[in-house]
């Protein structure tokens, strides 16, 4: 089961069950602070040396099954080229977690994730799915990831896609989505039209 959540709901979970076994995966240097084990593609046992890290190295996660609580994978789903069985490995090894993803908007507006990431999702709320499909660049990016967070303290809801799972993750690829002969929307043009509009007020 796939449901709506928020990060705040879900941090409140994970300090009232302190001894829930979490593992944080493909976070980085952001490992959540409830964590108990933490896993990266990239070796960040030098950052972690107090906490268990696990370095990847296959797309088979080396855990065993069901063996966390709860399982936190925040910005990490749009990178991974088999999200499908990545998704499954989640399901595999823990009984429920959470997911945190950028928006389609969100995605489009920062300049680090023109060629970091694969694939677009939002929330289908009526058949409760993550829907999946290849990521297209509509909007000639103009931010970076730290301005992107300083916009999450207001716009989150607009810039980030925050699910909680049970037992399954329910997803599907909508390979219909296309957006082939969409124009590329660029910042200057957008200022251009803004600046062109407040001229027009001032002079009128």
């Amino acid at each position: 089961m796939l449901t709506r959540t928020t990060k705040n709901h879900i941090n409140d979970i994970l300090e009232k069950n302190k001894t829930w076994k979490i593992l944080d995966i493909g976070c980085g240097y952001r490992a959540h602070k409830n964590a108990s084990v933490i896993a990266d593609i990239k070796d960040f046992s030098n950052h972690y040396k107090n906490r268990k890290f696990v370095h990847i190295k296959e797309e088979k996660l080396p855990f065993k099954d069901k063996e966390f609580d709860f399982v936190i994978a925040s910005h990490v789903i749009e990178h991974v080229k088999n999200f499908e069985f990545f998704l499954s490995e989640l399901e595999r090894i823990s009984h429920k977690g959470y997911i945190e993803l950028p928006t389609r908007l969100g995605d489009n507006l920062v300049f680090e994730n023109v060629n970091d990431h694969i694939w677009w999702f939002f929330f289908d709320e009526i058949k409760n799915k993550l829907i999946a499909s290849k990521k297209k660049q509509l909007i000639a990016p103009f931010i970076t990831v730290s301005m992107a967070k300083m916009f999450e303290d207001i716009f989150r809801e607009s810039l980030v896609v925050e699910l909680a799972w049970e037992k399954k993750i329910d997803y599907e690829i909508d390979n219909a989505i296309r957006y082939e002969n969409h124009i590329k929307i660029s910042f200057l043009r957008i200022l251009k039209k803004y600046f062109s509009k407040r001229l027009r007020s001032i002079f009128r």
